[in-house]
């Protein structure tokens, strides 16, 4: 019982996302589709989790590696006459094979996850204002990278023949596995030494923590579950281009790691479904209510504010997010997260370890 204690708290958060998938079985098409983009978001907030819930730095960069994630899985799996006329740069093996499914996630783990090695040997560094600036300057470069590069990613033009096999159950069940490595993670030595950093940088590394090695672990894990959130994303839409892998959302995923607390996984599963609850619910506003016979709706826009306010809001009276920075648990002796400081950029020491 007590093991069972110490471990529930994934076991709650797949439950969790096991019942909204079966609630939402009653909906139409429309609900369908923003369940699986909502799980879809959740491996992607499980993936920023791991990294800025962790490690205290802020990084922007997180959605470069979703955009590297969905083209690696669109490379695989579209068309080969698509890919042989409009992508004329890609290996031949690729050109002239439509990879399965597998593979294709794969891919969108394995690409990201190398590229984040590489990036991470020098940002990792970098502590605060620094390495947040650095991850953003991440994201610039593949967002011109691959809007630019032709006869690899098509530009600006779209890839199609993507085949359109990610739904709510398939979602669910990655952005169940997402949560388990996360919990994984955050319970080894790894983890522990990172959120130890997070906590007192100086008294860490007195401790003989490689705060650079435990941070890179956490990136490239991180980067691995935000590229496989990414390749769910590409066959999911069927359709792919550079344009939604920017400012929007990024803007978007930070605001439901913040919305739900970043010092717990839990508040990283909250703050998806309770923003996705929000934006749903101003959509339908923006689109129109009939009360008494007359139409009232809310002016276009007022997802953004509604957003920008519930964001300002949680930070004034629950810096902490929805969760508190604590984790989900029913029976006693389960694993409660001490709660975090809300991470401060401009008080953190500009310092390399």
């Amino acid at each position: 019982m007590r093991r069972l204690a110490r471990h529930q708290t994934p076991v709650l958060l797949i439950l969790v996302l096991g019942l909204v998938a079966c609630a939402g079985l009653a909906g139409g098409d429309a609900v369908q589709v923003t369940l699986t983009e909502m799980f879809i978001r959740v491996v992607v907030v499980v993936g920023l989790s791991v990294f800025i819930g962790n490690s205290g730095i802020i990084s922007f960069g997180q959605v470069g590696f979703m955009c590297i994630g969905a083209y690696a899985a669109a490379w695989s799996t579209a068309e080969p006459a698509f890919k042989q006329i409009m992508l004329s740069g890609l290996p031949a093996v690729l050109q002239e094979n439509q990879l399965p499914f597998w593979a294709a996630i794969l891919g969108a783990l394995a690409l990201p996850a190398l590229v984040a090695f590489l990036l991470g040997l020098a940002i990792m560094r970098l502590s605060g204002t620094a390495a947040s600036i650095a991850t953003f300057a991440f994201l610039i470069i593949v967002n011109s990278v691959y809007a630019n590069w032709d006869s690899v990613t098509a530009g600006v033009s779209s890839i199609v023949g993507i085949p359109t096999v990610v739904g709510p159950w398939t979602a669910c069940a990655f952005a169940g596995l997402a949560v388990l490595a996360a919990y994984l993670f955050q319970v080894s030595r790894f983890g522990l030494m990172l959120r130890a950093s997070r906590d007192d940088e100086v008294a860490a590394s007195a401790s003989a923590v490689r705060i650079v090695r435990v941070r890179l672990v956490a990136f490239v894990l991180s980067a691995a579950l935000t590229g496989m959130g990414g390749g769910l994303y590409a066959q999911f839409l069927g359709i792919l281009t550079v344009d939604p892998f920017y400012l929007s959302l990024s803007f978007i995923t930070i605001a439901m790691l913040v919305v739900g607390g970043q010092a717990s996984l839990t508040g990283a599963v909250t703050g998806v479904l309770a923003v996705t609850a929000v934006v749903e619910a101003l959509r339908l506003l923006e689109r129109g209510l009939s009360v008494g016979g007359r139409t009232l709706a809310l002016p276009s826009g007022s997802q953004e504010i509604g957003l920008g306010l519930v964001m300002a809001l949680i930070l004034i009276f629950r810096p902490n997010g929805l969760s508190r920075g604590r984790e989900l648990a029913l029976l006693p002796d389960g694993p409660a997260a001490p709660a975090a400081p809300p991470v401060d950029l401009a008080a953190r020491p500009e310092t390399a370890s």
